[in-house]
């Protein structure tokens, strides 16, 4: 053959068109009878090429998880595919049986799903999980399964492999669980990754570290990436395509630039104009400086292993000290590990701190016990991170909103008046009191989670991460509520989060935790705009879609 000959048929190959590794094509899911639709998602059609990320963008219920359940094969009993196609390299997956998905789970497609903590199992060491995808799919004696094993887990960075290997998913963080969740997917490098929201709940330098991650085995492989997220930053970071969704139904796809910059659709502009910016926002001066609460030079410290065996210290705060006056909202960012929520649950007396001195109203409460801590315990309330484990799924809403003013005395109707005014307070209808949790949605039964923590009437709200698995509109929502609570109720806010941008939107105060220790305080705008600390600046930087200029219409 001449070279020239070769070269034409070189030009000629590259010129026939990439056969995309997914095609979804008209796609739709139907709900059971009595939903407040006909289908989970229709007319869905998108293509996931070899060696690109696409991502699905849409608020809770608009079907993303729905598509990446019917292209694994895992959607729940009552779903089913009606009309459509789904193929996986040249594959039609609508109508293949479990056996057939079983096969194509692991060597072709794979999955990394939200919450790693519930991906895994607690009673098998991470090895082991990642070892029963090999035993399944190939054959491999066990010296060479294990070296397999620490290879990807170097490979998605682990520190300590062998370490690793022998360790239970509890005994790691949870940056470093996600990265089991994806060795697993990842060990036999799949055609197909699917990674739903996985992301969601990792601080932005963990994050970013992900995202790299993703983003650089991607590459490795010509893997196919399909991402769900709510976090335009994210998509601003990793996406080639993406796909708006909405109430199941595709609303706008195209370049992830185009789309994110310039786009089309009315809805596709809402989502974007939710999205918090990094930047000084006016609020209300405090003008009350009396302290409603100051703790000062708090410690926590756990200590694990008894003789013989080591014993080992691990210092979870160091020597933190804040203030928060009436009407504030301070925030406490960091990483993962950093102290945030073991000083928040020091500060509220659900631990009990080493050291140090917590005053409320000028009253120490930091050793009290039992009944004495009562009226404080009414003091202070928290919005947990997660509204789904938060409400006790047996109780009506009305039922877990009421039980704590009467545990604290109050009188059966005047609690559950108080429950239907906050109700009308948290934007939903008192009719809801009756209903149960499993009902809504997540923002839903985050507003019914404020409302409860209310119901006591607290002097302080402590705010564990009460945003950040919430989509962007309904999270935008929640905040402009919780600043329209304080105004009129005077309440004091505590608010945890690992978002700088959230804490740029709410925060009158700042507070950097690095390690157990305080790095550095001061009002949002100076901390958020003009850090003094190379770990502020550090945290900043990952963030992200920093810089990026989104369309908002």
């Amino acid at each position: 053959m001449t070279v020239e000959k070769e070269v034409k048929e070189v030009a000629a190959r590259e010129a026939l068109p990439v056969q995309p590794v997914l095609a979804v094509r008209d796609l739709a899911v139907a709900l059971p009878r009595g939903a407040d639709r006909p289908n989970a998602v229709e007319h869905i059609g998108f293509e996931v090429p070899p060696g690109q990320i696409v991502c699905l963008l849409g608020e809770s219920g608009s079907g993303k998880s729905v598509i990446a359940s019917a292209v694994m094969g895992l959607l729940p009993p009552g779903l089913t595919p009606v009309a459509g196609s789904i193929q996986l390299n040249g594959r039609e997956l609508v109508g293949a049986t479990q056996a057939e998905f079983r096969r194509l789970r692991g060597p072709t497609m794979a999955m990394v799903f939200q919450e790693p903590m519930t991906a895994l199992n607690p009673v098998m060491t991470c090895g082991e999980q990642i070892d029963e995808v090999l035993t399944q799919h190939v054959r491999m004696d066990k010296p060479a399964r294990r070296q397999a094993i620490l290879d990807i887990m170097a490979r998605v960075r682990l520190p300590d492999p062998a370490r690793m290997y022998d360790s239970y998913p509890h005994q790691l963080s949870g940056g470093q669980r996600q990265r089991i969740v994806i060795a697993i997917a990842l060990i036999l490098k799949p055609a197909l990754l699917i990674c739903d929201e996985p992301t969601t709940a990792l601080d932005v330098t963990t994050q970013a570290e992900i995202l790299k991650l993703i983003r650089e085995l991607q590459t490795e492989n010509g893997t196919a990436v399909l991402f769900i997220t709510h976090d335009f930053g994210v998509v601003a970071e990793i996406a080639d395509q993406v796909v708006v969704l909405q109430l199941g139904k595709m609303i706008e796809r195209g370049p992830a630039r185009s789309v994110l910059t310039q786009p089309r659709e009315p809805y596709t502009k809402m989502l974007l104009a939710a999205v918090p910016e990094l930047a000084a926002h006016p609020r209300p001066p405090v003008t009350d400086n009396f302290p409603l609460l100051d703790a000062r030079s708090i410690v926590k410290t756990y200590v694990s292993g008894s003789w013989p065996g080591k014993r080992r210290e691990v210092h979870a705060v160091k020597e933190a000290s804040l203030v928060v006056r009436p009407k504030e909202t301070v925030g406490i960012v960091g990483e993962s590990g950093s102290g945030k929520s073991t000083l928040a649950r020091c500060i509220a007396r659900l631990i009990d701190p080493t050291a140090g001195e917590i005053h409320a109203n000028g009253r120490s409460v930091a050793h009290l016990r039992g009944r004495l801590l009562s009226p404080f315990r009414r003091d202070v309330q928290v919005i947990f991170q997660d509204p789904y484990r938060s409400l006790n799924p047996r109780q009506t809403v009305g039922a877990s909103i009421i039980e704590g003013p009467l545990n604290f005395g109050v009188p059966y109707d005047k609690a559950l008046k108080r429950a239907e005014e906050l109700m009308h307070l948290v934007r939903l209808k008192p009719e809801a009191l009756r209903r149960y949790p499993s009902e809504f949605s997540g923002g839903q039964r985050q507003r019914i989670c404020i409302a409860r923590s209310l119901a006591c009437e607290p002097k302080l709200l402590i705010a564990d991460e009460a945003v950040s698995a919430l989509d962007v509109s309904v999270q935008a929502q929640i905040l402009k509520l919780l600043d329209e609570i304080q105004q009129k109720t005077g309440v004091s806010i505590l608010f945890i989060t690992h978002d700088l941008r959230v804490a740029s939107q709410i925060c009158d105060r700042v507070i950097v935790m690095r390690q157990g220790a305080i790095v550095e305080q001061g009002p949002a705008r100076d901390v958020l705009l003009a850090p003094r600390e190379d770990y502020t600046r550090a945290l900043l930087a990952a963030a992200p879609g920093r810089g990026f200029a989104f369309g908002r219409g």
